[in-house]
């Protein structure tokens, strides 16, 4: 038998790192962050436990990318779904809702992920990351920001801000209003996008 090529084995490792990404998604979303070992998650996936180490330095970095990894693909999907959307008003309506749609749909998931980013370690830079980020950098850059590199990090911040308002334990602010805020800042009309009503909410609701 002929060795692998480099690119047949570039790809094997792509789908066993996919595999531990989605297995982290499951079990988290199923147990918990505590609950879940880095042994659970290889047995998901259905590879050698020192797989995990090799790709991830532990259990909070493989989180941090599989959230991540559930961002950018959501917001992929959000902003190719039918009809395609040029326009880069739409385009950043959708992409606004995307990642708050994620927060009011999957909240531990995205309650778990914060804490983490607001933790000894931090925001971890990964491969996920950096494939949403260029994702909303073009987003910025449709929408006509004259500056995107500096307009970027604005959105990534006030996303992030309005993640944790929807995830507060105890005094969280309802979806619908952090997302007429965000529509407000970006002079975004209500019914782009994907919106949960026929009208915003009226201020003080």
């Amino acid at each position: 038998m002929s060795p692998r090529s480099a690119s047949a084995n570039e790809e094997m490792r792509r789908r066993s790192r996919e595999r531990l990404l989605r297995a982290t998604v499951e079990l988290i979303g199923e147990r918990g962050y505590e609950a879940t070992t880095l042994a659970d998650i290889a047995d998901r996936a259905g590879t050698a436990r020192g797989l995990v180490s090799y790709y991830f330095p532990g259990k909070r970095q493989l989180l941090q990318s599989a959230v991540h990894r559930v961002m950018h693909l959501e917001l992929e999907a959000g902003l190719e779904r039918a009809p395609c959307a040029r326009d880069g008003r739409e385009r950043l309506a959708r992409a606004i809702d995307a990642i708050l749609g994620l927060a009011r749909d999957r909240p531990l998931l995205m309650r778990t992920h914060m804490a983490g980013i607001l933790q000894t370690e931090g925001f971890i830079q990964c491969p996920e990351q950096q494939r949403l980020a260029h994702l909303l950098h073009d987003t910025v850059a449709a929408y006509g920001s004259p500056d995107p590199d500096a307009d970027y990090p604005l959105l990534r911040a006030l996303l992030m801000g309005a993640v944790v308002a929807v995830l507060l334990p105890g005094a969280p602010m309802p979806f619908e209003r952090l997302r007429a805020e965000l529509f407000r800042r970006y002079g975004l009309d209500w019914d782009l996008g994907a919106p949960p009503g026929p009208e915003p909410p009226h201020a003080g609701t």
